[in-house]
């Protein structure tokens, strides 16, 4: 049980942490109480809730941030995302986080979503990319207003059925700050897409009138194999991946030392690596 409630602290502190499965599962079950005692806001839940969370400094933000944040909100507030196993035992991870924290992993993931199928639709629509790159996607607010008020397995809107099943479901009890927040990272997903081409003619560029390896060379990753997309991965010119940013210093970098004598742990990647290039 000490072990558990340690788990919890550090859940209310850090709103997402990694641990195994089965641990992940004890600990939202029982932060979800301890929300709901602060929601409650009385004294009797006010002493439950100090008696077990371990530091005393925590407990005024279950009382006042986390229950304004799920004032509306009939439960639910914890999300298990599966992390594959951990080396050695073989155990199963999970990363174990709090419904609408600052660094939502499913937020982050359908609103690059949303960018990326808008995109799509309107270069399906014009047969042309290059339009797209002077001009943007102006009606993208729109876009979002129209498939949170359609059904979630209607098909015809510039949405897939289960990406806009995503989009209402995160936005269901967000203010209007998180809508146009959403709006944002969607938007600046498709300015990213639209950049890869200008990148990697850029690079090619570079490469090919540089006889010489020089500094810019040596930066790690300025590769064309590196410009390629992979699975769960943003474009040049943006940020890390949602699931990196959500691992923070779990994701895998590219480094000349061993990752084995590296102690991982969670947090915002703040690489420079693009402003620098």
């Amino acid at each position: 049980m000490l072990m558990l409630r340690n788990l919890v602290t550090s859940l209310i502190e850090h709103e997402q942490i990694k641990t195994t499965l089965p641990k992940a599962r004890d600990t939202a079950r029982l932060v979800e109480k301890m929300i709901t005692l602060g929601k409650k806001a009385t004294l009797p839940s006010y002493r439950r809730a100090n008696a077990f969370i371990l530091k005393p400094q925590l407990v005024p933000k279950v009382f006042g941030t986390l229950a304004q944040r799920y004032a509306d909100r009939p439960g639910g507030y914890t999300r298990i995302h599966k992390f594959g196993n951990r080396p050695g035992d073989n155990a199963p991870h999970a990363i174990l986080e709090l419904v609408d924290n600052p660094r939502d992993l499913r937020f982050e993931m359908t609103a690059r979503s949303v960018g990326w199928e808008v995109l799509g639709k309107r270069v399906a629509e014009k047969g042309d990319a290059k339009t797209l790159i002077n001009t943007g996607v102006k009606d993208l607010h729109h876009v979002i207003e129209t498939e949170r008020s359609m059904e979630g397995g209607q098909y015809g809107g510039d949405l897939r059925p289960k990406t806009r099943w995503n989009l209402q479901k995160v936005l269901r009890y967000r203010t209007p700050a998180g809508v146009a927040e959403l709006e944002k990272k969607a938007e600046d997903h498709i300015e990213t897409i639209l950049a890869k081409p200008v990148a990697h003619k850029e690079v090619v560029k570079n490469k090919e009138a540089k006889s010489e390896k020089t500094e810019d060379d040596k930066v790690v990753g300025l590769t064309l194999k590196n410009l390629k997309r992979k699975a769960g991965e943003t474009m040049p010119g943006g940020k890390r991946s949602p699931l990196h940013l959500a691992q923070g210093a779990l994701g895998k970098e590219l480094t000349k030392t061993s990752s084995w004598f590296d102690r991982r742990k969670l947090g915002i990647d703040r690489s420079d690596f693009w402003s620098r290039v």
